[in-house]
């Protein structure tokens, strides 16, 4: 099935360098794409020109309400409505504009990372679970940030387990928050990179933003808070039992962790893991997973996540090992024999 559609305003923008966005589509939805010179034309499922039709539409309208894109964003947006057919590109683009985080829009750039922010949302303690780089620990102090900015809770505390990542850095000189800074290092860029600086640094003396280890909780209530406990896979059971026990009235709670990078002493269980399995199920708490697939750093990454899983995987490893062999050649027949030549008969009367 074939279809005819005009140029929408900065189509280019929309298609992505090299129509790397373009390309991305067609593969999704199933259709191919061609430019005419008066306009495009669209070949496939029924359906998938339906969702492209749709796309454009978006585009167009998001054009006229003045929205810029930039490349990136752009193609993130369109990943996760390729992945979710409920969804479309102007609710999608305009959700990210309603809530204020600060210097920046955020968007998720996947699937399970709207899944994220939507259950940070609705729920009231959420668990974020995956490896290192899908976004986490910031999307978590987005979130924070943008219900501060909104005065939807009056402070934002950040704790972290104050754990080595397998190596002992000895006796750091300093005061106490001087020898802790460096384990809640993350979280302070996550914060400078939502706000302006100064206006971190006026929050953090107003004890309005809080980045404390996790010793620092026992024996409080968090009242008004949005409260939020990075690294969690390095917990102790009883840490985590502390922590999620802090929890005040009109307070919101998110833990996020990498169960395949715990850091503990050898013998001491992960309270992360614990939570995980005895906590699922309760109302009011939401447990999302993510994936190498929702890795927004560079692409190398999911490929170095992806690799340590199907190390830990040994059929799957052996099969992949096959795989990688040469195939055997046939072997060859053996070459003919060629009879030996028969001795000739020696002239008879010939004496020796």
């Amino acid at each position: 099935m074939k279809r005819t559609l005009e140029y929408s305003r900065d189509i280019e923008v929309l298609f992505g360098p090299l129509d790397e966005n373009l390309r991305m589509l067609e593969t999704s939805l199933g259709i191919t794409v061609q430019l005419l010179a008066d306009g495009i034309e669209l070949q496939g499922d029924p359906s998938g020109l339906d969702r492209m039709e749709a796309i454009l539409g978006d585009y167009r309208q998001l054009r006229q309400e003045g929205m810029q894109f930039d490349n990136g964003d752009l193609h993130d947006l369109l990943r996760v409505i390729a992945a979710d057919r409920n969804l479309s590109l102007l609710s999608l683009a305009r959700s990210g504009q309603q809530r204020n985080f600060g210097k920046k829009a955020v968007q998720p750039k996947s699937l399970n990372q709207r899944l994220y922010l939507e259950a940070i949302s609705r729920q009231d303690m959420v668990f974020g679970v995956g490896p290192a780089g899908t976004g986490k620990t910031y999307l978590a102090v987005a979130m924070a940030v943008s219900a501060l900015l909104n005065k939807e809770i009056n402070r934002i505390i950040l704790a972290r387990p104050a754990v080595e990542a397998g190596e002992r850095l000895g006796f750091l000189p300093g005061t106490l928050q001087e020898k802790v800074d460096p384990y809640l290092r993350p979280l302070y860029d996550a914060l400078y990179d939502l706000l302006d600086a100064e206006k971190v640094d006026r929050l953090l003396e107003r004890n309005t933003i809080e980045i404390a280890p996790i010793a620092f909780m026992r024996g409080r209530t968090l009242n008004d808070a949005f409260i939020i406990l990075d690294e969690a896979q390095n917990t102790t059971q009883e840490q985590m039992k502390m922590f999620l026990t802090r929890m005040g009235f009109r307070s919101k709670t998110v833990i996020t962790g990498d169960i395949t990078q715990i850091d503990l002493p050898s013998g001491r269980a992960s309270g992360l893991l614990q939570a995980i399995r005895i906590l699922n199920g309760i109302s009011g708490i939401g447990i999302v997973y993510l994936n190498e697939h929702d890795v927004v750093r560079h692409n190398l990454v999911q490929q170095i996540i992806r690799a340590y899983e199907e190390e830990k995987n040994p059929e799957l490893r052996a099969a992949q090992q096959l795989s990688l062999l040469p195939a055997a050649e046939p072997e060859s027949p053996p070459p003919p024999r060629i009879p030996a030549p028969e001795a000739e008969p020696e002239p008879a009367g010939l004496e020796h």
